[in-house]
């Protein structure tokens, strides 16, 4: 059992920026791969980034080269630091951890781009 909670959500002006963490309790944190979901107000539920056990990393196109994925295995905590952040990045944020059949989820963070 894995459980998932999300911080670091809050309002900030369009080009500011934001970090992300998802702190995860319980044991082998380490072999779970983890990734960043958002869902905007009427809209599905998207992928934006993803960060494998081995440190691989992938991202969808529209965050690329302003959001990172990172994590800290000894913290068993996950990151995005977020910058350059646009309106159209104003979402629920959540955080996933995925391991052979198990899927846990976080309870999400809002993120609000506006002036």
């Amino acid at each position: 059992q894995v459980q998932l909670v999300e911080s670091g959500g809050g309002l900030v002006q369009p080009g500011g920026s934001l970090r992300l963490s998802c702190a995860a309790s319980g044991s082998m944190f380490s072999l779970y791969a983890m990734s960043w979901y958002r869902q905007a107000p009427g809209k599905q539920r998207e992928l934006v980034a993803f960060i494998a056990s081995s440190g691989s990393t992938n991202y969808v196109e529209s965050v690329k080269g302003r959001f990172t994925i990172s994590r800290d295995k000894a913290k068993n905590t996950m990151y995005l630091q977020m910058n350059s952040l646009k309106p159209e990045d104003t979402a629920v944020y959540y955080c996933r951890a995925t391991r052979n059949q198990y899927i846990y989820w976080g309870q999400g963070t809002q993120v609000t781009v506006s002036s």
